[in-house]
């Protein structure tokens, strides 16, 4: 069962972080999508919305068998988003945007098709950690989802699960166990791109040394 005080809430919690996300130019016209779940239902934004003015009320309802109960018709990469949910039990809110550092990445080439940057600063590894590129496929097509799940398996098969992959000319998707953690990865990793970009001489990552410092100090997922 789901609360309708939690649903809500959780509209609510959407249409803030969208219009933050808008004011601070992580997105823009109708790209990006933002979704939360709620007992064993999920939100998620409608398909070709403005994330900076998004009506609370018509924001779609999906029931745990994955059918529409409410709201305008579901972004397109809902299956995505609901993939995610079930292959990280800690993931409760993801968000995806075409944030221009990031998807400015795919286009100048990324460091290796297993992480998209390299360790170059603490909190980037402490915040945001490995970040894989799925392939290009085009916008909402199911067979990224298999893909996403793919990586989030291998991952926490080796003992560094991942809060973030980054898809191919489109930009990132990231979750987490609530809305602030999500965001905080999504801040650090498209800040890190363009650290990245704005180096004319890439600078080197960080040693081995202190990257095990980082880990055991902080606990990163590296």
């Amino acid at each position: 069962m789901t609360d309708p005080v939690e649903i809500e809430e959780a509209r609510r919690e959407i249409v803030r972080v969208g219009t933050s996300l808008f004011a601070r130019g992580y997105v823009h016209a109708s790209a990006g999508n933002i979704s939360a779940q709620v007992g064993d239902s999920h939100l998620i934004t409608p398909t070709d919305a403005a994330l900076g003015f998004l009506d609370p009320d018509r924001l779609a309802l999906v029931d745990a068998r994955g059918e529409q109960v409410a709201g305008d018709r579901a972004s397109k990469t809902l299956t995505l988003h609901r993939r995610i949910y079930a292959a990280d039990p800690t993931a409760r809110f993801v968000v995806h945007t075409h944030s221009t550092h990031l998807v400015g990445l795919t286009l100048a080439g990324v460091w290796s098709q297993d992480d998209v940057l390299p360790p170059i600063t603490p909190y980037y590894v402490m915040k945001v950690g490995h970040v894989p590129l799925v392939p290009y496929h085009r916008p909402g097509d199911p067979r990224v989802a298999d893909l996403v799940t793919a990586r989030i398996a291998e991952r926490a098969a080796s003992g560094t699960p991942i809060r973030a992959v980054l898809l191919d000319r489109l930009g990132p998707v990231v979750w987490g166990p609530d809305a602030a953690s999500a965001l905080a990865v999504l801040e650090e990793l498209e800040e890190t791109a363009r650290l990245w970009l704005l180096t004319d001489r890439r600078p080197a990552p960080l040693t081995e040394p202190e990257l095990a410092e980082l880990r055991s100090v902080f606990g990163a997922r590296w």
